[in-house]
């Protein structure tokens, strides 16, 4: 379907506005020290519910994630695994959204969760104590380590904050105001 002008400002627009968001929000998390490393409560990854409503969310997701982990102490490392992370998430997110209970997205926030355990916990398994990746540090149980944390802390957010989110979203009607959506493209 190709997009009218009007649409694709929209989406840009959209995308852009969320990707703002996201670094903003994981900005506040990292003024708290949440934002990186195995214990991870970005309050940013509630926004991964979004790509439920807008495929603007996908890329702007995935653009916010990059600018906020520009200020990882992992540095590239992180610019890369996070960054493919939250687009993988985005992607198999939006994949979902059509499967509700009681117009509800619950499977919605578990791509997220596991994109990020995975991905984000073989990138922590791979770092030296001096924060330099390499493929020879890694171990099973450094991996799973990571991995349990990172998703435990995504876990916490995606589903008490996000999918809170969405719900609030939809209820209070600014889903449709926001997303230009009409009652057929949510359910």
């Amino acid at each position: 379907m190709k997009l009218t002008q009007s649409q694709h400002i929209r989406y840009l627009v959209q995308g852009a506005m969320i990707a703002a968001l996201y670094a903003v929000l994981t900005m506040l998390a990292a003024s708290l020290g949440w934002a990186y490393g195995p214990v991870q409560f970005r309050f940013s990854e509630a926004l991964t519910i979004l790509p439920v409503f807008t495929p603007a969310a996908i890329p702007g997701l995935a653009i916010g994630c990059f600018l906020s982990n520009l200020g990882s102490p992992l540095g590239i490392v992180d610019w890369v695994f996070g960054t493919l992370a939250t687009l993988l998430a985005a992607i198999f997110t939006y994949q979902l959204r059509k499967i509700r209970v009681k117009n509800i997205p619950f499977l919605a926030p578990l791509p997220p969760i596991i994109c990020n355990a995975v991905i984000v916990g073989i990138e922590i398994a791979c770092c030296t104590p001096a924060g330099v990746f390499s493929w020879q540090v890694f171990s099973l149980v450094g991996f799973l380590s990571a991995a349990l944390s990172v998703g435990a802390g995504e876990l916490v957010v995606c589903y008490a904050l996000g999918l809170p989110l969405a719900i609030a979203l939809q209820k209070t009607g600014v889903v449709k105001r926001i997303f230009n959506l009409s009652n057929s493209n949510i359910v």
